[in-house]
């Protein structure tokens, strides 16, 4: 029942993720490369604690 109130783990980092990708699309725009591999580094990094969380190793 109290299921309801709890937040949702993966729901924030995919939250998370999207903003990250839209930051780095921006960055990209903006000629950072070496900022644009940090960002794409740590959206990796997302998707992959997303996947544990998930359960699913692809």
């Amino acid at each position: 029942m109290f299921s309801l109130f709890k937040s949702d783990p993966v729901k924030k980092l995919k939250k998370k993720k999207s903003q990250l990708l839209e930051e780095a699309m921006q960055v990209q725009r903006s000629g950072d490369l070496k900022l644009y591999a940090k960002k794409m580094e740590a959206i990796e990094e997302l998707e992959r604690e997303i996947q544990k969380l998930q359960g699913t190793d692809e």
